[in-house]
Protein backbone atom coordinates (compact mmCIF):
# COMPACT_ATOMS: atom_id res chain seq x y z
CA UNK A 1 0.00 0.00 0.00
CA UNK A 2 1.19 3.41 -0.83
CA UNK A 3 -0.89 5.59 0.96
CA UNK A 4 -2.91 5.40 4.63
CA UNK A 5 -6.02 6.32 2.63
CA UNK A 6 -6.95 7.64 -0.14
CA UNK A 7 -9.37 10.04 0.54
CA UNK A 8 -11.71 12.57 -1.03
CA UNK A 9 -11.94 16.22 0.03
CA UNK A 10 -10.05 18.03 2.61
CA UNK A 11 -11.93 17.34 6.52
CA UNK A 12 -10.06 19.88 8.14
CA UNK A 13 -10.90 23.67 8.15
CA UNK A 14 -9.83 26.13 5.48
CA UNK A 15 -6.17 27.40 6.90
CA UNK A 16 -5.95 30.49 3.96
CA UNK A 17 -2.42 29.85 3.71
CA UNK A 18 -0.86 31.41 0.51
CA UNK A 19 1.98 30.17 -1.70
CA UNK A 20 4.12 32.62 0.00
CA UNK A 21 2.86 31.25 3.68
CA UNK A 22 4.06 27.98 2.73
CA UNK A 23 7.15 28.13 1.33
CA UNK A 24 7.92 29.98 4.76
CA UNK A 25 7.62 25.86 6.43
CA UNK A 26 10.54 24.24 6.16
CA UNK A 27 10.49 20.99 4.65
CA UNK A 28 10.77 17.78 6.78
CA UNK A 29 10.33 13.65 5.63
CA UNK A 30 7.12 12.34 6.14
CA UNK A 31 6.25 8.92 5.57
CA UNK A 32 4.16 7.93 1.88
CA UNK A 33 2.32 5.25 3.89
CA UNK A 34 1.35 7.69 6.74
CA UNK A 35 -0.61 9.84 3.98
CA UNK A 36 -3.85 10.39 3.57
CA UNK A 37 -4.78 11.78 0.26
CA UNK A 38 -7.04 14.95 -0.54
CA UNK A 39 -7.83 13.92 -3.62
CA UNK A 40 -8.99 10.09 -5.15
CA UNK A 41 -8.43 10.82 -8.96
CA UNK A 42 -5.18 11.74 -10.91
CA UNK A 43 -4.50 13.34 -14.11
CA UNK A 44 -1.49 10.46 -16.09
CA UNK A 45 -0.49 13.99 -18.19
CA UNK A 46 0.83 15.52 -14.99
CA UNK A 47 2.15 12.31 -13.35
CA UNK A 48 4.47 11.86 -16.19
CA UNK A 49 5.53 15.06 -16.88
CA UNK A 50 8.93 16.01 -16.28
CA UNK A 51 8.47 19.62 -15.78
CA UNK A 52 5.02 19.30 -13.44
CA UNK A 53 7.05 20.95 -10.67
CA UNK A 54 8.15 24.02 -12.76
CA UNK A 55 5.51 26.71 -11.71
CA UNK A 56 4.92 25.48 -8.47
CA UNK A 57 6.30 24.11 -4.66
CA UNK A 58 9.37 21.82 -5.33
CA UNK A 59 7.76 20.00 -2.16
CA UNK A 60 4.32 18.43 -1.64
CA UNK A 61 1.84 20.22 0.91
CA UNK A 62 0.67 18.28 3.73
CA UNK A 63 -1.71 19.44 6.78
CA UNK A 64 -1.74 17.72 9.99
CA UNK A 65 -5.15 17.70 11.65
CA UNK A 66 -6.17 15.75 14.52
CA UNK A 67 -3.23 13.27 14.25
CA UNK A 68 -3.37 12.60 10.65
CA UNK A 69 -1.21 13.70 7.99
CA UNK A 70 -3.18 15.29 4.66
CA UNK A 71 -1.67 15.51 1.26
CA UNK A 72 -2.98 18.33 0.27
CA UNK A 73 -1.12 19.71 -2.91
CA UNK A 74 1.71 17.23 -4.16
CA UNK A 75 -0.28 13.80 -4.63
CA UNK A 76 1.77 13.50 -8.15
CA UNK A 77 5.01 14.30 -7.00
CA UNK A 78 4.42 11.53 -3.81
CA UNK A 79 3.23 8.90 -6.60
CA UNK A 80 6.45 9.70 -8.46
CA UNK A 81 8.60 8.73 -5.49
CA UNK A 82 6.57 5.92 -4.63
CA UNK A 83 7.23 4.47 -8.59
CA UNK A 84 11.22 5.45 -7.42
CA UNK A 85 10.26 2.65 -4.71
CA UNK A 86 11.02 5.86 -2.16
CA UNK A 87 8.78 5.14 0.92
CA UNK A 88 9.47 8.79 2.30
CA UNK A 89 9.16 12.60 0.33
CA UNK A 90 10.00 15.72 2.12
CA UNK A 91 7.06 18.35 2.38
CA UNK A 92 5.91 21.50 3.95
CA UNK A 93 3.88 20.27 6.51
CA UNK A 94 1.72 22.35 8.38
CA UNK A 95 0.35 21.79 11.50
CA UNK A 96 -3.58 22.94 12.24
CA UNK A 97 -4.59 22.83 15.91
CA UNK A 98 -8.35 21.39 16.77
CA UNK A 99 -10.85 23.33 18.52
CA UNK A 100 -12.77 20.34 20.48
Amino acid sequence: MIFKLIGDGRPYPDHGLSNREWAQIPPRQVRLDALVTTKAVLDLHSLLAKDSTFYGDLFPHVVQWRGELYLEDGLHRALRSALHQRSVLHARVLELRSDD
